[in-house]
Order: C-alpha cells, then structure tokens, then sequence
C-alpha cells in the first residue's frame, strides 16, 4: 500500500492527492476504441497507460474494491461506412474488429476490464437520458434529431477551460439549420432504412457518440466517478459534452472527480492521424517485436507527454528488456509478491504515473542483481516490479530464443488479416495489400482471389 497517490487532474489543472469517495469501491472509466478496423499505436497507448493506472488502484485499495470500466463504440457512423464497403452488416465488422482488438490486449498483457460494456447494449439507458434532458429542457427534439441545448448548461467548457468563441472554432460543428445554437451536439439522429436504427419517442435512429459514454459509465459505475481517463484528443468535445448531459440529467455538480488524459502518439513530429496518412498498425509492431518490447515502448515516455513512434524506439525497448531479463532470477516462474517491489519504483508510479522513472529504478536494481548472488533479495524486487508493469511472462531462455518469424498463425488471426487485405485493396492501397499478402506467406499461408473472393489455405 502507497501513503498517497497523486495525480495531474485536467480538470483543476494541478497535481492533487487522489482521494477516492469510497476506498471500498474505487470508481475508473476510459473512452475505449470505436471497432472499424485493425487497433493502431494510438488505440494502444491509452489501453496500455490506463492499465498501468489499474494496477495500481488494485494494489492500494485491493482486487475486489476497483471497478474498472473501459467501452466499447460498436455503433458509429464510422463502423456504417467500413461495413458498406465490405458489403456486410455493420454488426457483423464490429464484432470482427471487437475481437482483434482482445487479441491485441492480450498481446500487450493488458488486463481485461471489471466493465466493457458495448454501446448496442446500453440503448435503453442511453433513450432514459435522453427523455430525461428534454424534460429538463436541456434538450430538443427536431426534424428527428435531439440536440443537447448547450446554453442550458452554464459549466460547458470547464474541462478545457475554453470559452465559446473557442469551443465553436475548436469543434467540427455541424452547420444544421434545425440547431437553436450552433455548438448544440446531437443526442439522437435518424436513422435511414439501410443503416441500422433502433425504435425511440423521436422516430428510428441511433444515439449520438457523448450520450453513449454517459449512459455507460452510469449504468456500470454509478452517477459521480472517481477518475475518467482518455486520450488528450477527447477532452474536447467528446468529454465536455459527457460532463454536461450527465451532470444535467443526474442534477449533479461533478460527473468525474479526476481526469486523466494520455499525450497523442507522434509520427516524424507530426500527430498520428488517418487525415495526414501516418496511422501505425499496433499489428505490424507485434509481428516485428515481443509484445512486452511494444508495452515498453508505450510505458518509456510519461504518459502526459507525446510519444515518438518511430522503429528506434521499438529497438531500444527491445534492449532494455534483453538487460533485465538477463539480471533475472534463474527460475523466473514463480508468481512476484508486489510487497517487494523497490520502495523507490512504487514511489515513481505513485507520482502521477511517473513510468520513466520507474524504468530507471528498474535499470538500476537489474544493474546491482547483475552483481549479486543468484538468490538476492534485489533479483527477486526486480521481478516483482517488472512484473507489476507487464513485463516478465517468459524466463530469460524463453525471451533470448523467442522467434516472431516461426509463430503460427491461428484460424483467426488469417482470417483477421484477410479482412485487413480486403479493406486494403477496397481503398486501394494496394501497396499495403501487397504487404499483408506477403506476410501471409511468410507464416506459410497462401492466398487465392477469384472472383467470388479470396479464400486462404496453409502449405
């Protein structure tokens, strides 16, 4: 157990003492991932960072007394589209990509959630809430849509402390005739027959992105939770517009007491993003690195701060592990008790996450165990503090002979990359079709498109 716990909270802008409302029942939500296709870098480092940050609320109020609670986005416009090109049910890619994304968890030795709860299946929470707004008057229905009316809520901008001239230029605000403010934010659309829709009091329609984690977040952890998490890019508008329906329709002043947001990932220099075209896949790391190099590579910088992609980094993460894993124990098998990790690594975590540090006390103990006997008590504090992080799964003989190159795909994972391929050439980009369809065949899995689609078969 740690004496405090700080964290920087986005929302006073400081560092403060985390202090939860009730140490028997720790409360943490993170936006997850909306299922439209392979998990890149970006998807993986909040997973990775808010992992960090369950661990540790395990350790300091136990197992049993945190609930953890990370979404998934199954319903979207993003996933209609992908689905269309695919020419197959939008249901049907979601889950697909639903799946690939555990895989891709359990590869990075994130632990799973208390909660992951599917947008699909809070629909009935999320329509209660929204009648709820329009009754307060918080909310409007027009022309099929409900709009959140933002002037009803005087604390819009508190999170990012930015003022409505600011908010309007920051956001994509749809220019909508039917809107009776222009920063008004969709709670409910229409839906058209070919796309999917759900029966409500304003017509057939889908919700809005916002709602979907208020209503998730109150079903699973209650009206007022402890610490919110998500990436720097969702602080606005999608974590604004959560605190303002949720406070309006729990008549509550706080709808998360701490937020914690993770720095983007950066590409040359640049923020990863689809529109410049410098997206990673966290698949291509995985195939090239062990998926604890990839997790260390995450962890290297604060999480607070940008994060360089780039293969150098992969590499150097590589040969930190090789150093600390040859200053294991001989037998790394047994299970490490957390009451021995080094006072100074858990000091590091406590300090807002401090995972930099904490890699420096960790390089510094594998330096002093390399000098000692097999038995010190310092290899064992080692390998209870690398494996309080994710690393250690393997003993050092497992690690040093480990070949990426001799894994055998599963069923799933061919079919996974076949989808990928497909997308691919739908987008023609045909260059990364071409470099799936090699990879393929360097796990000896040969390809075969003909007009009715591609089928797959192993040599």
């Amino acid at each position: 157990m740690f004496d405090d716990i700080y964290f920087h909270n986005t929302l006073s802008n400081h560092k403060e003492r985390f202090t939860p409302q009730a140490a028997e029942r720790v409360t943490l939500y993170v936006c997850g991932p909306t299922v439209y296709g392979p998990v890149h870098v970006g998807n993986a480092r909040p997973a990775v960072v808010f992992d960090m940050l369950f661990r540790l609320l395990r350790r300091q109020y136990g197992v049993a007394a945190v609930r953890y609670a990370r979404n998934i986005t199954d319903i979207d416009d993003k996933i209609i589209a992908a689905a269309a090109i695919n020419n197959e049910p939008p249901a049907t890619l979601a889950a697909r990509w639903h799946k690939d994304y555990h895989l891709n968890m359990q590869a990075l030795s994130v632990l799973p959630p208390t909660d992951e709860p599917c947008a699909t299946d809070y629909l009935p929470q999320m329509l209660a809430m929204i009648e709820t707004l329009v009754q307060k008057k918080h909310a409007y229905e027009v022309e099929g849509h409900v709009l959140f009316h933002v002037s009803s809520y005087a604390n819009h901008g508190v999170l990012s402390n930015r003022c409505r001239e600011d908010m309007l230029a920051g956001a994509r605000v749809e220019v909508a005739p039917y809107k009776r403010d222009p920063a008004d934010f969709v709670l409910w659309k229409p839906s058209p027959p070919e796309a999917p829709g759900w029966d409500s009091p304003w017509g057939r329609g889908r919700p809005g992105w916002h709602i979907e984690c208020s209503a998730m977040a109150a079903a699973c952890l209650g009206k007022c939770i402890d610490i919110h998490g998500g990436g720097q890019d969702l602080i606005f508008p999608h974590h604004e517009n959560e605190i303002a329906q949720s406070c309006c329709v729990h008549d509550t002043d706080l709808f998360a007491r701490y937020w914690l947001h993770n720095g983007h990932v950066n590409i040359a220099g640049e923020k990863m993003s689809k529109s410049i075209g410098n997206v990673r896949l966290l698949g291509e790391a995985l195939r090239q690195f062990p998926g604890e190099a990839v997790r260390y590579a995450l962890l290297s910088a604060h999480y607070r701060s940008p994060l360089n992609w780039t293969s150098r980094l992969l590499e150097d993460a590589k040969s930190s592990l090789d150093r600390l894993y040859r200053a294991l124990p001989a037998d790394n098998g047994e299970a490490a008790d957390s009451s021995e990790m080094p006072p100074p690594f858990v000091s590091a975590l406590a300090d807002d996450l401090n995972t930099p540090l904490a890699f420096s006390v960790l390089h510094d103990y594998a330096h002093t165990a390399q000098q000692s006997p097999p038995s010190s008590p310092v290899r064992q504090q080692l390998k209870a503090a690398g494996r309080f992080l994710g690393f250690f799964n393997m003993n050092a003989e497992e690690w040093f002979h480990a070949d990426l190159s001799a894994v055998k795909l599963s069923t799933a994972d061919i079919e996974m990359l076949v989808a990928r391929r497909q997308e691919a050439r739908v987008g023609r980009d045909f260059s990364g079709a071409d470099r799936i369809r090699s990879e393929l065949a360097e796990k000896g899995v040969i390809l075969e498109d003909a007009a009715g689609g591609t089928t797959w078969r192993r040599k």
